[in-house]
């Protein structure tokens, strides 16, 4: 007898997709996003399939809240380049959280995304807001469990 091995349509992915919601209060910020990644991968669910994108919604509140480890408040930079003689810049981690909480959590997700444009369409499944609330109630989402992220 030969069994054939499932592989997940475009189709029947996209019609599993469920919203979660997540409470980044208290959580530490690289277990938070490796956690959120594996969702929007969809690595959770047992018709993973590394070629499609099978993941869910992640809805991230309270994203001003979130903890980091030791020193990296002042130690941990995000860079960039405007690509014009002296157009270098770098932030620290204490004031992007001060300016701009959300950016925090969608780059550390997307650094753990594939870098290609399956990984760009699943960041796309990433809504984070700094506030504890989202304009996203009629989805209905349900509550994740990040217990195990917020140790530390």
């Amino acid at each position: 007898m030969r069994y054939k091995t499932y592989t997940p349509t475009l189709e029947s992915a996209a019609r599993e997709r469920k919203w979660y919601v997540v409470d980044a209060t208290d959580a530490i910020l690289g277990r938070l996003a490796a956690r959120i990644a594996a969702v929007l991968r969809g690595k959770h669910k047992p018709t993973f399939a590394p070629h499609i994108d099978c993941g869910d919604y992640v809805i991230v509140i309270n994203a001003a809240k979130v903890k980091v480890t030791h020193d990296r408040l002042d130690t941990k930079f995000y860079y960039r380049h405007s690509q014009y003689p002296g157009g270098f810049r770098q932030i620290s981690l204490r004031e992007m959280l001060a300016k701009h909480p959300e950016r925090v959590i969608e780059l550390a997700v997307k650094g753990m995304l594939p870098h290609n444009r399956l990984g760009r369409k699943m960041a796309k499944k990433l809504k984070v807001y700094a506030g504890s609330t989202h304009p996203h109630g009629a989805q209905k989402p349900q509550v994740l469990d990040i217990s195990e992220v917020k140790k530390a």
